[in-house]
């Protein structure tokens, strides 16, 4: 694990629960399309979960709860989704390789039109999305990021501070036309 200085990046306040983010920075998806800045009083939810499948079923229900709290049922489904693929990557490939960060943390954030989605996880190793084809569309793993590209209007990554990475998605509010 590899610390880092106090930086722009999204850190949970009090503690690994629940709690407000603070501004997350601007950084490039892959096209180079920057990330916005969203203030910290922007509507969020953040929540802890065990590297399980108990805590994988938790962020389906933390993802539909929130979502129907703030009356965004139309992109739950989508949400429900990229949260879930964006955890189990955390918990299958990074939080294993950390035994001594037993979590993964989870947040969403609400902007004018769009749904900020962020995984936070303890391996400083950037997410790695396999190209389409080949024997790769036939292993059962490997399509994770590639449902999130489909299904996200944006996504990239960051480093955590002190260690660790952020992975986002943002997703589009708007009702179906």
């Amino acid at each position: 694990m590899t610390l880092r200085p106090t930086a722009s990046a999204v850190l949970p306040a009090g503690g690994g629960g629940a709690g407000s983010f603070g501004p997350l920075p601007a950084v490039p998806h892959e096209d180079g399309s920057p990330l916005q800045t969203v203030p910290a009083a922007a509507p969020h939810a953040a929540v802890s979960i065990a590297c399980s499948r108990e805590g994988l079923a938790r962020v389906r229900s933390f993802t539909r709860d929130t979502l129907g709290d703030w009356s965004l049922q139309q992109c739950c489904d989508d949400a429900a989704l990229v949260m879930t693929e964006l955890a189990a990557n955390a918990v299958t490939h990074a939080a294993s390789r950390c035994p001594g960060e037993p979590d993964v943390r989870l947040g969403f954030r609400l902007e004018p039109a769009h749904l900020l989605l962020t995984v936070t996880d303890p391996d400083d190793r950037p997410p790695v999305r396999r190209p389409p084809g080949g024997d790769a569309d036939l292993e059962e793993h490997g399509r994770g990021l590639r449902i999130v590209d489909a299904l996200s209007e944006a996504w990239g990554w960051f480093p955590a501070v002190p260690a660790g990475k952020t992975v986002w998605a943002r997703l589009s509010t708007r009702p179906p036309t």
